[in-house]
C-alpha cells in the first residue's frame, strides 16, 4: 500500500471510468438530434412546410406580438428620378412616381395593395391644392405619410418603405427575372375582348426604351421596368399602374412559388433591401413579417387603383385628376380598414332553411367580357334565386369577385356565393352596413372579376 505506481498508470487508472461516460453522453445526444430531426421532419410532412420554415417560425415572434395588432398600413412609394450633366441618376428632392397604401394582414396572410395615381390632386400642409406626389419632394417622406393618408381618409401609416433608383430592376434581376403577361392598353381595360399588340417606344431624355412583343415574356429587370413605366398611349396612367400590378404579382408567385430559388438568390435580394430601400421596419419586423407571408395564397394579393372622374386644372395651369370619393371611400373601408376576415362557419341548418327565392340579387360584370353578367343571373335565376339588376361594374378589370351582403336575412351573402358553385367558394362576402329605414331592391350584389371567368362561364346556362 506504501508504494508509488508509476505515473503512466495513474493516467490509466484516471481515463478508465471517463470512456464510459463520454460514450453514454454521445449517446444520449445522438438520440436527442436524431429525436429532434425525426420530430421536425414529422411536422414537415403534416404541416406541409419546409424544415427551415418551421423552425424560423418558432424562432421568430408572430408579427400580431411585435406591432400589438391583426394588421398594419405601409405607405410604399417609388421616386422618380432626374439625370446629371453626368448622365448619372440622382432622386434629391423627387417627387412619388408610385404610391402605394398597403394593407398587411396578418390574420388572412393577404396583401391588400391601393394604388394612388401620382396625378391625383390633394391638399397640401399649406392649404394648395396640387398633385398628391408633390408631397414627398416638398417635405420628404414625413410630409408624403400625412398628406396620403389624409387624402385617404385613415388615421396614419405605421410603416413606410421608400424605393429608391433601380429598386424594383435590381430586385427583379436578383430573383433571375419574373414571367408577364405583356398587354397593351386595349387588352389591359378589356381582357377578353382585344387584339394584342407590341410595346415600342423610344424614350432617349427619359432613358426609357421599350421594345416587348405581345403575350407571356420573361423579362429581366430592365425590361420590366420598362413595361412598368410605360403609359404613353390613351390609357395613361391608369395602365401604368395595372402594369405595376401585373409585374408585383409575377413576383411575388415567383418569390412564393420557386422557394428554393429564392432561397438561392437570398444574398443578392438582401444586398438589394441594404441598399436600395429606405424604411422604418426594424430587422426583427421584416423577418416576422416575411416569415408569415411564406404562406400567402395564391390569390393573396388583393391590388386596385383609386378611380377618378375627371380633371381639374390647377393654379400653376397643369392638370391633375378628380377623385371618385364615394367608391375611394368604399375601396379604403374594404381594403385598409376592414377587409374580409374568416367568420366561424354558419350553421348548416339555418343557411339550408334560407329559401333562395327570398333573395333579390344585382349582378354586376367587372369582367369586360360581353354577356358574363347575364350567363351568370341566369344561373342564379335557375338555381331558385331572384335576380334584381343585370348590368356593368364601374371597373371592367375587377381582379378578385366580391359577394357585398347589405341584406336584413342573416346569411343572405353566403347563400348567394354557394350559389354561385364550389368555384366560388373562397370568394368574400363583404357584409354592408344599413339602416332600418333603408329603402333595400336587392339583399345582395355579386361583382364578378376575372378569377373567376372561365369557371362560371362553364357552369352558367347558355
Amino acid at each position: 500500500m506504501g508504494k508509488h505506481m508509476p505515473p503512466e498508470e495513474y493516467i490509466d487508472l484516471a481515463e478508465r471510468p471517463r470512456r464510459p461516460v463520454l460514450k453514454r453522453v454521445a449517446t444520449v445526444l445522438a438520440i436527442l438530434i436524431a429525436g429532434c430531426v425525426a420530430t421536425l421532419a414529422g411536422m414537415s410532412v403534416v404541416q406541409r412546410k419546409p424544415v427551415w420554415q418551421i423552425i424560423a417560425t418558432a424562432l421568430t415572434p408572430s408579427p400580431q406580438q411585435l406591432f400589438g395588432k391583426s394588421h398594419i398600413l405601409v405607405l410604399v412609394e417609388g421616386l422618380d428620378y432626374d439625370y446629371t450633366s453626368k448622365d448619372e441618376e440622382y432622386s434629391t428632392h423627387s417627387r412619388s412616381d408610385v404610391i402605394w397604401a398597403v394593407n398587411l394582414d396578418f390574420l388572412t396572410h393577404r396583401i391588400y395593395q391601393l394604388s394612388v395615381p401620382r396625378d391625383m390632386v390633394a391638399t397640401l400642409p399649406d392649404g394648395r391644392r396640387a398633385k398628391i406626389n408633390e408631397a414627398q419632394s416638398e417635405g420628404g417622406v414625413r410630409e408624403a405619410q400625412s398628406v396620403i393618408s389624409q387624402f385617404l381618409g385613415i388615421p396614419g401609416f405605421d410603416r413606410y418603405v421608400v424605393l429608391r433608383v433601380d429598386t424594383t430592376k435590381d430586385f427583379i434581376q436578383a430573383v433571375g427575372g419574373v414571367d408577364v403577361k405583356v398587354m397593351n392598353s386595349d387588352c389591359l381595360m378589356h381582357p377578353h375582348s382585344c387584339v394584342n399588340g407590341p410595346l415600342d417606344y423610344d424614350d432617349s431624355w427619359g432613358h426609357l426604351h421599350v421594345h416587348l412583343k405581345p403575350g407571356l415574356q420573361h423579362l429581366n429587370g430592365e425590361q420590366a421596368v420598362g413595361y412598368m413605366r410605360f403609359r404613353h398611349d390613351w390609357c395613361s396612367d391608369p395602365c401604368r399602374i395595372m402594369r405595376q400590378q401585373l409585374v408585383l404579382r409575377a413576383l411575388l408567385q415567383k418569390l412564393a412559388g420557386d422557394k428554393l430559388n429564392t432561397l438561392m438568390h437570398l444574398n443578392g435580394l438582401l444586398g438589394v433591401l441594404n441598399r436600395d430601400v429606405q424604411t422604418n421596419f426594424k430587422t426583427q419586423e421584416e423577418v416576422s413579417i416575411a416569415t408569415a407571408f411564406v404562406d400567402m395564397p395564391r390569390n393573396g394579393l388583393v391590388a386596385s387603383q383609386v378611380p377618378y372622374t375627371g380633371d381639374v386644372v390647377l393654379r400653376d395651369g397643369g392638370a391633375a385628376l378628380l377623385t371618385d370619393e364615394s367608391q375611394l371611400a368604399h375601396l379604403v373601408n374594404t381594403m385598409l380598414i376592414a377587409p374580409p376576415q374568416p367568420s366561424a362557419p354558419p350553421d348548416p341548418g339555418a343557411l339550408a332553411a334560407l329559401a333562395p327565392g327570398s333573395l333579390r340579387v344585382d349582378v354586376e360584370n367587372g369582367t369586360g367580357v360581353p354577356g358574363m353578367a347575364k350567363r351568370v343571373a341566369a344561373l342564379l335565376r335557375s338555381r331558385g334565386f331572384q335576380i334584381a339588376q343585370v348590368g356593368n361594374a364601374r371597373s371592367a378589370n375587377v381582379a378578385t369577385t366580391e359577394v357585398r351582403e347589405h341584406s336584413r336575412l342573416a346569411l343572405a351573402g353566403l347563400k348567394v356565393r354557394g350559389g354561385l358553385g364550389s368555384a366560388a367558394s373562397h370568394v368574400p362576402v363583404i357584409s354592408e352596413a344599413i339602416s332600418s329605414q333603408t329603402s333595400l331592391p336587392s339583399d345582395v350584389t355579386v361583382i364578378l372579376g376575372e378569377d373567376l371567368v372561365s369557371a362560371l362561364a362553364a357552369q352558367a346556362p347558355q
